[in-house]
């Protein structure tokens, strides 16, 4: 079953950003708000979550679905997008949120990801090797701008983690402000 978008009127600005990427056309501006006019054709991929300035979009909460509608009511995901590259500096879960920095390869390589880390936190994700980018601006300006209260961070053992390990750090550092920093690092030898 494929998840829904909700679009909350109420944060909408009318910006329209929605709309133009959305390339079902299942999204209109309608008397200034973002209205989803055709819900039926949503490919419920949510290419208009990361481009909503106002956080007025997200998918669907698992509980206001029916029974047959469910999907993964385990997760522990609170927001999306999760992708470092993708997430929008100020969007608005960021603000006073514990903040868990993971290796993309890292949820894989352990059973209970969502449990053990996710729970309580707003969770990105990136590999510096296969997205060849330093992170460590993008996690600064998040860091300082939305008063993060705690970083977790997430690895593997293995040497192409490191970068995203060392972002954060420096990206904590250059806050100018003490936040609980975390880093675990997930053995490889379990394999």
């Amino acid at each position: 079953m494929k998840k829904k978008i909700k679009i909350d009127k109420e944060k909408c600005t009318g910006c329209g950003l929605c709309a133009n990427v959305c390339h079902m056309s299942v999204i209109d501006i309608i008397n200034g708000k973002a209205v989803l006019v055709h819900e039926d054709f949503c490919d419920g991929l949510g290419k208009c979550l990361p481009v909503c300035p106002a956080g007025a979009i997200c998918f669907e909460n698992q509980s206001q679905l029916t029974d047959s509608q469910k999907i993964n009511a385990a997760s522990e995901l609170t927001q999306w997008p999760i992708q470092i590259k993708l997430v929008p500096v100020n969007a608005p879960y960021f603000n006073e949120a514990h903040l868990l920095i993971a290796a993309d390869c890292s949820a894989y390589a352990c059973e209970d990801f969502h449990k053990q880390y996710m729970k309580g936190k707003i969770t990105l994700i990136g590999c510096p090797k296969l997205d060849n980018i330093d992170y460590t601006k993008k996690l600064s300006d998040i860091i300082t701008d939305n008063n993060i209260k705690s970083v977790t961070v997430v690895r593997m053992e293995v040497p192409c983690c490191s970068g995203i390990e060392n972002a954060a750090i420096i990206a904590v550092k250059s806050s100018g402000r003490v936040i609980p920093l975390n880093v675990v690092t997930l053995d490889i030898s379990i394999f």
